[in-house]
């Protein structure tokens, strides 16, 4: 047979009719409990139809074939099975001399007039059949046979492979053209065979830079596009972030038709309130979707819009303190509460106040006040008092209680810095200036970037049939691969640049972390897309790997001139999109250092909300950011990302040694000032103690204690346990003689050297010498500094210190070498307080002064 075929359509009609005969199939009797010498030797040959008697005899069959063992041949042959007494008239049993090697054998039936022809009434096409002797034998091959049909061979040209340009591609072709047709020797620029040959070195070129531009966005050293290099980046796990906007709160000033009114975010209502910089036209608010509004628009501003949601109250506006009655009053740093002149009902919980020196403390004038004195802090406890004898500085006394609101804040929103609440007036010694600082209410977070809502984008193509991917040489159809289209691509644009990408927030916790405490890690793009036709909702993600092949998901790739294109899912990771569909978009632009506005800078504002556009007065009367916007960052440039990515995989995120766990432990809980880890067999296992040394203090929390050990677990190696250890803390006594210069006060001069060496945060805002935050696990105390510190006092004529030990250990060996070695795990500690001597003493004799 010439022929490789797929479908068998011979076999059916010689089956159905009943004039020729032919072979169905061979099997070789080989049963493994017969002696070795009897197996293989008996062929049970099968045929279409009964074989008559004497139709076939030994001189008919011939076998043929064989590598090894080629002298295989017939002994005998019964019409029946070997293995059935019962005569099967379709079975002819051969008998051969001996089994053959594991090669194709091939058995034909023959005419002995002419074995070149089958018996009579034989199909020529079913008279041989191909087996082999070991089919029972173990193979992990497939035994079908293959087809193969190679192409043919086809000469390739002499290419130039240092062709890359116009006129080197030109110059090949016509060499090639001259080497064809030798006599077509035109040259002229107006020849159509010219033309052509100029257009295809045309192509060339293009093409020939396409494959260049391809080459070079392979690697990451070369690659020029940001969405090469981010994809290159993602590849050793090292995200690309492209920018953030800036947050910042907003101050409402609300006129008393405002009391009660809310304004909400877009999310909440679907409405757009938006905040403007200053612009050149007076207007303060802009309804959107009218001329003014796209005015306003035209000249660039920064676009800020709300976080959340804020209910707004006239008397919010500004808040005096109260000082129940003193004068020249301020709230120190790190106070947590304080006290309004007034009730205020609405003052909640959660409540956002920034804290505003609104005059000068010197003058009273509202342009000497500092900007810089501004903090804003959230409300943990709001309570309504009253001071019962009244009077706003109680003269005279007043019969009438004056309405009061206690305030109180978190410990993380403690001010930073004194705030001034009266002064006394520079020009007239016996009057005193009044809220010198005030609170304003009605303050709601907004970020930077303006919603576009409603665009559409380009509609998925269909497939193009001229893209199906054809098949490959060769002629095997029995199993032929289904052409497969090439995919779609379909990266839509956005029309508005640059696309904003901003992190996460609730409406919790401290007011200072909304502005400070944040990451890019879990940056996205601020964009949504809704199907038009099946109205389903489609989400950013930072990368489709972990999309289902349904998750409904795309991906925003900036480029370095700020354009914005999406990629969505191929149907693995990620849905594809179906032919046809369109997309409406909602997304912001307004990202990065842009963002970072200074104070009072925005004072517009623009809306749809019926809240704001509508009612027969306005509900706001001015707006404002006390505080400067801040968090803006750009987006990582390409050069950052060269000199970052090839690192980040060597981030250690698992602890082995102790060192290991003392940088996980700071990793967990960053108000850490150090930690050290120490392996002890605790008599089944080792466990891992680490000593934690808190920042400002000397005692860690059981909440503090419980989160570390919770953190630790996902760094630990398995096999260690964890537990946390305080520190050894070494409690030390230092004894020193003070001669105190002629005109200052001994005890003046005593107590500033008690401040000098204190562990207090002084009023200037300096550590005392035996902080904890100055001092940390195995360092050595040395006397030097300690006499420094006391040399530099005001008043102090000399100093010798007597006594440098640890406390109840009597010994001169740290003053004779003039430090006090300590262990790793432990601190040195001199409180000085008189309540808990075993903390550490420290014993001034003063000598000399007034």
């Amino acid at each position: 047979m010439i022929y490789t075929c797929c479908d068998s359509s011979r076999r059916a009609v010689l089956a159905q009719q009943s004039v020729y005969n032919g072979i169905d199939y061979l099997e070789v009797d080989d049963n493994p409990a017969e002696p070795m010498d009897q197996r293989q030797r008996a062929l049970s040959v099968h045929f279409f139809h009964p074989l008559a008697a004497g139709q076939l005899t030994l001189k008919n069959v011939i076998i043929s074939g064989g590598e090894r063992i080629t002298d295989v041949h017939a002994v005998a042959v019964t019409v029946g099975a070997s293995a059935s007494p019962a005569t099967d008239p379709k079975i002819l049993t051969v008998t051969v001399n001996g089994p053959g090697d594991f090669s194709t054998y091939t058995l034909s039936l023959v005419d002995p007039n002419a074995p070149a022809q089958p018996p009579p009434f034989f199909d020529p096409i079913y008279s041989s059949i191909e087996f082999s002797f070991k089919v029972a034998c173990t193979s992990t091959l497939d035994c079908q046979p293959s087809t193969v049909c190679p192409p043919t061979p086809v000469s390739q040209p002499a290419f130039s492979y240092l062709a890359k340009d116009y006129a080197t591609f030109r110059s090949l072709m016509l060499d090639r053209m001259a080497a064809i047709l030798p006599a077509w020797q035109e040259r002229n620029p107006a020849d159509l065979g010219i033309v052509l040959v100029e257009l295809l070195a045309f192509l060339g070129d293009y093409l020939s830079y396409q494959q260049d531009a391809v080459a070079t966005e392979a690697y990451l050293g070369t690659a020029r596009r940001r969405t090469s290099v981010r994809r290159h980046a993602r590849l050793v796990d090292y995200p690309m972030h492209d920018g953030r906007n800036a947050r910042t709160w907003i101050h409402f000033e609300a006129s008393s038709a405002g009391d009660g009114a809310v304004i909400q975010t877009y999310a909440s209502s679907k409405n757009l309130t938006q905040f403007l910089t200053r612009g050149s036209r007076p207007a303060f608010f802009l309804p959107i979707g009218t001329t003014e509004y796209q005015q306003g628009l035209a000249e660039s501003p920064q676009v800020f819009e709300l976080m959340e949601d804020i209910t707004l109250y006239s008397a919010h506006n500004s808040m005096s303190f109260y000082t129940w009655g003193d004068r020249r009053c301020c709230l120190p740093a790190g106070a947590t509460e304080a006290w309004l002149l007034g009730s205020f009902p609405h003052l909640k919980a959660g409540m956002v106040l920034i804290l505003v020196e609104v005059k000068g403390p010197e003058t009273g004038a509202p342009e000497d006040a500092d900007p810089s004195h501004r903090c804003a802090v959230r409300l943990t406890s709001v309570q309504l008092d009253s001071d019962p004898i009244g009077g706003l500085f109680n003269l005279p006394p007043s019969a009438n209680p004056t309405p009061l609101t206690k305030i109180q804040w978190g410990a993380l929103d403690a001010l930073p810095f004194a705030v001034c609440i009266s002064s006394r007036d520079s020009g007239d010694a016996t009057t005193s200036i009044n809220d010198v600082s005030v609170a304003f209410g009605n303050n709601a977070l907004a970020d930077h970037g303006r919603t576009i809502v409603g665009e559409k984008l380009a509609i998925v193509p269909a497939p193009n049939p001229a893209l199906t991917l054809t098949l490959s040489g060769g002629c095997d159809r029995c199993n032929p691969a289904t052409p497969s289209r090439n995919p779609v691509r379909y990266l839509p644009s956005l029309s508005s640049e640059p696309l904003t990408f901003a992190d996460s927030y609730a409406p919790a916790g401290d007011a200072n972390s909304a502005l400070n405490s944040r990451t890019v890690d879990d940056l996205l793009p601020a964009i949504e897309l809704t199907d038009s036709d099946s109205k389903e909702t489609w989400e950013p993600q930072r990368d489709l790997l972990k999309s289902q092949p349904d998750s409904r998901e795309f991906v925003a790739e900036v480029e370095n001139d700020g354009s914005a294109s999406l990629r969505f899912g191929d149907g693995v990771f990620g849905l594809a999109p179906p032919p046809g569909t369109q997309f409406l978009a909602r997304y912001r632009i307004g990202n990065g250092t842009t963002g970072n506005v200074g104070p009072d800078s925005l004072c517009r504002v623009a809306s749809n909300d019926p809240v704001l556009t509508s009612g027969s007065g306005a509900i706001l009367t001015a707006i404002t950011n006390p505080l400067p916007a801040s968090g803006g960052i750009d987006l990582e440039t390409n050069d950052q990302v060269r000199a970052s990515a090839p690192y980040a995989f060597r981030t250690q995120d698992r602890a082995v040694t102790v060192g290991d766990y003392g940088t996980m432990a700071l990793r967990v809980d960053p108000m850490l000032q150090q930690a050290r880890g120490t392996f002890r067999w605790t008599g089944s296992w080792q466990t891992v103690f680490i000593a934690a040394d808190p920042k400002g203090t000397n005692v860690l929390s059981t909440a503090r204690v419980a989160n570390l050990k919770n953190g630790i677990e996902l760094y630990r190696m398995a096999g260690h346990d964890v537990d946390v250890d305080s520190p050894v803390y070494v409690t030390l006594f230092i004894a020193m003689r003070i001669c105190v210069k002629s005109g200052y006060l001994s005890s003046h001069v005593e107590q500033s050297i008690l401040d000098v060496l204190s562990n207090r945060v002084l009023p200037d805002g300096t550590l005392g010498l035996f902080h904890p935050n100055r001092l940390t696990f195995g360092q050595t105390i040395y006397l030097s500094p300690i006499y420094a510190a006391v040399q530099a006092v005001a008043g102090v004529d000399s100093v010798v210190i007597r006594r440098f030990e640890r406390q109840g250990q009597r010994s001169g060996d740290a003053l004779s070498a003039g430090y006090l070695q300590l262990d790793r795990l432990e601190i040195a500690r001199l409180d000085n307080d008189r309540n808990f001597p075993e903390h550490g003493r420290l014993a001034l004799h003063m000598h000399g002064g007034e």
